[in-house]
This record gives C-alpha cells, sequence and structure tokens, in this order.
C-alpha cells in the first residue's frame, strides 16, 4: 500500500503538537477533546481533526484524545521513538550553546562530537565531550554511526562541510550557515535563519504600532 503524501504544513505543525501533548501529559490529563486542545494551542478544532486524520485520526467520536496514547503515537511519526546521534560541526557560541542543550537527549539526539578548525578550541569540554580537529570529522562519522550533523559555522566552508559530510555518510543537516545547500537526493536538510526570524518579529511589530495607532 503506498503511503500517504502528507503535506510540510501539517508536519510542520506537528513538533508543536508533541510539545504541547507532552505538558498535558507531565500535568496528568488523560484526555482531550478537539476543542479544549484547540482552545489551548489558538488552532481551529477543525485543523487539529483534519491534520491528525493524515494519520488516521487517532481519537473516538464523543470520546476526545487519549493524550499519552497521541503522544507517543506523534513521537513515533516524528521518529522520536528511535536513537539519532548528531554532532556539531563549529564550536563557537551556537555550537557550544547547542551542545549544552540538555532537552536534545530526552528526544532521542544524542550529541556525540564537536568539530571546529580553530586551534584556540580544539580540545575544549563541551557537555563531557572534547572539541576534535576538522581532520578526524570523516573516520568520526563513518565509525559513530551518525545520522544528524548541525553546521553552526559561517557560509564560506558550509558547502564545502556538507559535501564531505553527505561523502561519509551523514543522512540529516541541520544547517544555521547562512547559505543554501546542494546536498543529493534523500539528504534532509533543515535550514534555520536566525535573523529571518528576527525580520520577521520586526514585521509583525511594525504592523501592529501601524493598526493601532
Amino acid at each position: 500500500m503506498e503511503e500517504k503524501e502528507i503535506s510540510q504544513a501539517v508536519i510542520g505543525r506537528l513538533p508543536r503538537y508533541f510539545r504541547y501533548l507532552g505538558e498535558l501529559r507531565d500535568e496528568g490529563v488523560e484526555r482531550i477533546s478537539s476543542q479544549e486542545l484547540s482552545e489551548l494551542m489558538k488552532v481551529t478544532a477543525s485543523q487539529i481533526r483534519q491534520d491528525f486524520n493524515n494519520f488516521g485520526g487517532f481519537g473516538q467520536q464523543g470520546y476526545g484524545y487519549n493524550v499519552d496514547y497521541l503522544y507517543k503515537e506523534i513521537g513515533k511519526i516524528l521518529g522520536l521513538d528511535k536513537k539519532h546521534n548528531f554532532i556539531i560541526v563549529g564550536a563557537g557560541n551556537l555550537g557550544r550553546a547547542l551542545g549544552n542543550y540538555l532537552n536534545f537527549e530526552r528526544r532521542g539526539f544524542i550529541f556525540r562530537g564537536i568539530f571546529d578548525q580553530n586551534p584556540e578550541l580544539i580540545g575544549q569540554d563541551v557537555r563531557g565531550i572534547k572539541v576534535m580537529p576538522m581532520e578526524k570529522l570523516e573516520t568520526f562519522v563513518r565509525e559513530n554511526d551518525i545520522d544528524i550533523a548541525v553546521l553552526t559555522i559561517p557560509k564560506t566552508g558550509a558547502v564545502e562541510i556538507a559535501d564531505r559530510l553527505v561523502n561519509n555518510g551523514i543522512r540529516a543537516i541541520w544547517n544555521f550557515a547562512h547559505v543554501d545547500l546542494n546536498v543529493p537526493d534523500g539528504i534532509q536538510v533543515e535550514n534555520v535563519h536566525l535573523s529571518d526570524s528576527l525580520m520577521k518579529l520586526s514585521y509583525n511589530i511594525t504592523r501592529y504600532m501601524k493598526e493601532n495607532q
């Protein structure tokens, strides 16, 4: 049976559902309706039902959703029932901050290594892991079953590093470098442009101020 194609818009909402359901579960909530969930998340109940129907629905008419079950099922859809080994390329402020973020492990993303070309950073400790030189990158990726590489380096070196990673088995790249990466089909890339988010915020502030003058 051919798997149904799910839109990126729906996939983009799944982590938010997962986060809210996790909070509800931690609070001891056992069951919730689409209407109650919509009030919490500020998403229409119809949208929630449509999104969940892409994966079979999960709920029961007049009964709502079992919070723990739905949380686990969305986690499976997101691949969070598996472990993903990742490395960070770039041991500057952003790279070290990501390496120290403990919540990755709680979601199944295991921090295995961090690399940099700056001799002054080599050997520094990031949550028990020493910064390694770039010369060891390929061997480390191959020998440690690394799935994901996080790029927190200047855009000038990002394309070359991405090519080296792909050639040695990396399956996905979380790209903080300000450059588009041209990777083969089957390699997943998620681009994160922090300044874009700030500019979007600036636009919304400006629009709100104009509307309320």
